[in-house]
């Protein structure tokens, strides 16, 4: 399976996952009674019960008819911080991926026209095999750079934020500018929400044309995650989100105007001293073709001595293609 759709399955997994855990929570909790025992009992213990001391401490200290809401917004606005780091980190790696990317647009182009062009299942598995040496030669990743891990660490803080509220007599009954922060706000998620779409666009203004097609799908999973999340949980949750969506549109900011710039002076430089190398050619991919054309013209009743003169055919076009691909690399080596 291509990885970039598994990488799809494993975000949607961590989004289901976190709904059936914040819908378990909702059920058990009708009569605002904490979980005793089962798995629900364990996550509010370690979870819910310590998140549920903090904001409470946080908001004596803050005081005023809002404080538990701010308490929420600090503990909130504490750990996106703590995350930036290795958020800023992922976002590095990933522009980096997306420069070295341009270099070998020409090569992966041919490679797409060709796999539209190709009949046989032979020549496929093929053009596929060379684009995968595209990626492996030039040391890129299929992934893009990005991975699941700053959503697997909120995970946690996004339970215990449920949780402390839900079972909290004095903060779900407590209100943020006359919003509940027991019940879900539509408000609260429509706002949180366009922060996200904002740095989703934002991050496409520095990605090639031809890259911002295949990331728009992954770009607008924040978002609808966003929403429909704020929306079956409470007020309380969505200001997360809130307060998760203005540091991480800073973020966005910090990385179009700061680091892509460094990012493409310094992979230019790079690219200069070590040229990209150059695994796939036209003459290569229409060899490819009129071989599988070839093989699929051939008679099929043909005799051993016809079958055997293809065979040989097939043979000498498979040599000369690794000897001009070898040809290739020595001449990017000797630049």
């Amino acid at each position: 399976m291509n990885k970039k759709y598994v990488k799809y399955l494993s975000v949607l997994s961590l989004v289901l996952v976190l709904t059936l855990v914040l819908t378990g929570c909702a059920q058990s909790s009708a009569n605002l009674h904490a979980p005793t025992s089962g798995p629900y009992g364990f996550i509010y213990k370690w979870l819910g019960i310590p998140f549920q001391n903090l904001i409470l401490k946080t908001a004596q200290t803050v005081g005023g008819k809002n404080a538990y809401a701010w308490g929420i917004v600090i503990i909130s606005f504490v750990v996106r911080l703590l995350l930036v780091p290795l958020s800023l980190n992922q976002q590095y790696k990933s522009t980096t991926q997306q420069e070295k990317m341009r270099a070998v647009q020409p090569q992966l182009k041919l490679i797409q026209a060709a796999q539209k062009k190709a009949k046989g299942p032979d020549a496929q598995q093929k053009i596929s095999g060379l684009m995968m040496d595209v990626y492996k030669q030039n040391n890129l990743s299929l992934t893009g750079g990005m991975g699941c891990l700053p959503l697997l660490l909120q995970m946690p803080i996004l339970i215990g934020i449920y949780q402390a509220v839900q079972y909290s007599k004095q903060i779900g009954s407590a209100t943020f500018l006359s919003i509940p922060l027991g019940k879900p706000s539509m408000l609260i998620a429509i706002i949180a929400t366009v922060f996200y779409l904002v740095q989703g666009w934002m991050s496409l203004q520095v990605v090639a044309p031809e890259q911002r097609k295949q990331m728009q799908t992954m770009i607008l999973m924040s978002p609808m995650m966003t929403f429909f999340i704020s929306l079956i949980s409470t007020a309380a949750l969505a200001l997360y989100f809130l307060v998760g969506g203005i540091v991480i549109l800073i973020q966005q900011l910090i990385t179009n105007y700061v680091i892509t710039p460094k990012i493409r002076k310094r992979t230019d430089e790079e690219l200069e001293k070590n040229p990209v190398k150059v695994v796939v050619t036209k003459e290569m991919l229409d060899g490819i073709l009129n071989n599988s054309s070839t093989a699929t013209a051939s008679t099929p009743n043909a005799t051993p001595a016809e079958r055997a003169e293809e065979a040989k055919e097939a043979k000498d076009f498979h040599k000369n293609i690794r000897e001009l691909n070898k040809g290739k690399q020595k001449r990017n080596n000797n630049k």
